[in-house]
């Protein structure tokens, strides 16, 4: 079968899987965005393994017509961020539920649910829901992410006028053993503001979540998630963001369980002198894929930007790290670094790293490098010789290894709760 012969079956069945399946109502504008979004899913084909970035990664449980069924997970623990006084916003199998949620007022931010913005004939989200999204569509096809912008129900959509100094917090909550939620939220921080976005929770047993992030000049975006509890649920979520001038944007995620998960992040640096920071730490045990797709595009002057990425991996877990580094003509004084690395706990895992980058600028720093090795044992050999036991040593020297990662988060309480969970999920897996 020829390449083209396979691009027309692949459009010939994701035409079929998505017969009769009609796009949600609401206002001419995003009427109109939403056909436009679902054309473009029609074209490119949901994604299979034959596709070069989810060769390493089969989607057919995310493109399936039904979600495969999730066990719920409980324990006792308490929920992520619970100490930081945060502005709770909450959804549970995809749907907003307003008594568990906080009154979405705050000083210098503006925040309405997508339901509301998609309905309403003039909204500020015109100009931006689907906009990054179709711009982070080339020079690599995201057809799950046009699938969010043409079928999503809700989400937030959040305008920051100001530094606000209480973060906001998103809580996903999973009810249903069978739930299929997909949620677009819209991010846009004018010139000089600031945020601290916080995401935690399982969402849903399948998850399709779109966040576009627009950052104007001088302002700055911190973001940090986890993704945890229920080990059963598959999910797929993507970051759009474009930074202008003097801009910063952070992003951090731990990852704890789940059968399936596939984080893209497409971060484009348009203004001079912007920085982004990407990073990440997951835990794998048993049946665990979990997949980060970093594509980062410098296309101004003295621009910055960091990939750190860590896997601790155990039982037959599988990580995959796809990451780019793309500098345009122009794009002088770049400074890219990016780094993927795997600490396997046993001969039963794998990981499987795509580093790439491509520079057409002289003037330019970019390094790449990917490592995969098991735990040292001329330091396992030094903490035992001074009276620390095998398993103690061994959660010393994981939580060592992931430390560069957690580094990139900005603030020290954040940071502080991402490692207590870190270590409790080590301790319950002593032995």
């Amino acid at each position: 079968m020829t390449r083209l012969e396979m691009k027309q079956r692949k459009r010939d069945e994701t035409a079929t899987r998505l017969e009769g399946k009609a796009l949600p109502t609401g206002a001419a504008w995003a009427t109109s965005l939403r056909q436009a979004a679902l054309s473009r899913v029609l074209d490119m084909g949901l994604p299979t393994k034959r596709d070069e970035y989810w060769k390493w990664t089969d989607p057919s449980t995310l493109t399936s017509a039904a979600p495969t069924a999730a066990e719920l997970f409980t324990n006792d623990d308490k929920a992520l961020f619970s100490d930081i006084d945060r502005l709770k916003i909450v959804f549970v199998d995809g749907v907003f539920d307003a008594e568990a949620s906080d009154d979405l007022s705050g000083e210098g931010v503006n925040i309405s649910l997508l339901s509301q913005a998609l309905n309403t004939d003039i909204h500020w989200a015109k100009d931006l829901y689907g906009t990054l999204e179709t711009a982070g569509q080339s020079p690599v096809e995201r057809p799950l992410a046009a699938l969010n912008t043409a079928f999503a129900t809700d989400g937030v959509v959040i305008h920051v006028t100001d530094k606000v100094s209480k973060p906001v917090s998103i809580l996903y909550r999973h009810e249903n053993t069978t739930s299929d939620a997909v949620l677009h939220h819209v991010v846009k921080l004018d010139a000089g503001a600031e945020l601290t976005l916080l995401e935690n929770g399982p969402a849903a047993a399948r998850f399709n979540k779109v966040m576009e992030v627009d950052v104007a000049d001088g302002a700055s975006f911190h973001h940090v998630r986890g993704q945890g509890r229920d080990h059963e649920r598959r999910a797929v979520t993507h970051i759009f963001a474009r930074l202008g001038k003097e801009s910063l944007f952070k992003s951090f995620t731990m990852t704890a369980n789940g059968i399936l998960t596939r984080n893209e992040v497409v971060i484009e640096l348009t203004g001079d002198d912007a920085q982004a920071h990407v990073g990440g730490v997951c835990m794998g045990d048993g049946e665990f894929l979990h997949d980060d797709t970093v594509f980062i595009t410098h296309d101004a002057e003295r621009c910055e930007s960091r990939q750190v990425f860590k896997k601790v991996l155990r039982n037959g877990a599988n990580g995959v790290f796809q990451g780019k580094i793309l500098v345009k003509e122009g794009a002088q004084k770049t400074d890219g670094y990016q780094i993927s690395q795997s600490l396997l706990l046993d001969g039963d895992s794998q990981f499987l790293a795509k580093p790439e980058l491509e520079i057409y600028a002289d003037d330019v720093i970019c390094s790449h490098g990917s490592t995969t090795g098991a735990i040292d044992e001329a330091a396992l050999f030094y903490l035992r010789s001074r009276g620390v036991s095998p398993q103690e040593a061994t959660d010393l020297l994981t939580l060592a290894f992931l430390a560069e990662a957690i580094e990139e988060i900005a603030r020290e309480d954040i940071a502080d709760d991402v490692l207590t969970r870190l270590e409790a999920w080590l301790a319950r897996r002593k032995g």
